[in-house]
């Protein structure tokens, strides 16, 4: 099995010093994905560039924004990758480190950070030229004849199911119409599948809790972390996990096996 994990640390220090590594080195992932790790790799110790997990050192690549303290991707990969793609080609996001690809030879793990949008009007503006720009790419991947992975923190609840207070939420940036019809595109038209949904259709998962109130323990979440994966992988995953405890970010930990190996 291959075990790859998203998670949206809101912070690689601030994670860091709420346990996180020790988590990672016993998950026993192969890939473990990272965003908004908010820090330069200048500003890591020498225990958050590489993870020492039950089947050896998994080494930290990294992509943080010009912006210090802002956005950013990271993965850290128990395998060398034959190559290594930091950005995508679109300045305005490739500035904010939003996306990071190890290609394994036969196939690809990515790791996403979408913009939320929700500060401004200017940053939903942003978001929305994030989607177009990216939906342009995904068509170049699967084109490419590589099956690939995107390990994702999308910043948008797809579903009615995939949020608690969905009614309230449908004029809201992380559930607008254009938001979730993007999904749909990604899903529908370009052909990747979301793995949980696929494995799981009627589930009610989150991922995301506002540390506003009591959202977290009354489980008034969003499942805003998710993995869309090329029609080829997809359908070898063979589980998955949430980890909701012990809590290192507003974000839990989300992990899928794949049946693949790398050769």
């Amino acid at each position: 099995m291959f075990r790859v994990t998203s998670f949206n640390l809101n912070g690689i220090r601030a994670a860091t010093r709420k346990g996180w590594l020790q988590w990672a080195s016993e998950h026993d992932a192969d890939v473990i994905c990272v965003q908004e790790i908010k820090a330069q790799e200048k500003d890591l110790d020498a225990s958050m560039l590489a993870i020492q997990g039950p089947r050896g050192r998994l080494k930290g690549y990294f992509f943080p924004a010009l912006k210090p303290g802002y956005a950013g991707t990271a993965m850290y990969s128990l395998q060398e990758p034959v190559a290594i793609y930091r950005g995508f080609g679109e300045a305005e996001f490739d500035e904010e480190g939003r996306y990071l690809e190890l290609d394994f030879g036969a196939f690809a793990v990515i790791s996403l950070y979408v913009p939320s949008g929700s500060s401004s009007e200017e940053r939903l503006a942003s978001k929305f030229r994030f989607m177009r720009c990216f939906q342009s790419h995904v068509k170049t991947l699967m084109h490419r004849a590589k099956p690939f992975v995107i390990c994702a923190d999308w910043n948008v609840a797809h579903r009615e199911i995939d949020l608690k207070n969905w009614r309230s939420n449908q004029s809201n940036p992380g559930f607008l119409p254009q938001e979730r019809q993007w999904i749909d595109a990604l899903i529908n038209e370009q052909g990747l599948v979301d793995v949980f949904r696929a494995m799981e259709p009627d589930r009610v998962m989150y991922t995301w809790w506002s540390n506003r109130g009591a959202a977290f323990a009354n489980d008034v979440g969003w499942r805003l972390d998710y993995q869309l994966a090329h029609p080829e992988l997809a359908p070898r995953a063979r589980g998955w996990q949430l980890a909701r405890e012990p809590r290192f970010s507003d974000h839990a930990p989300f992990t899928v096996d794949y049946d693949i190996a790398l050769t």
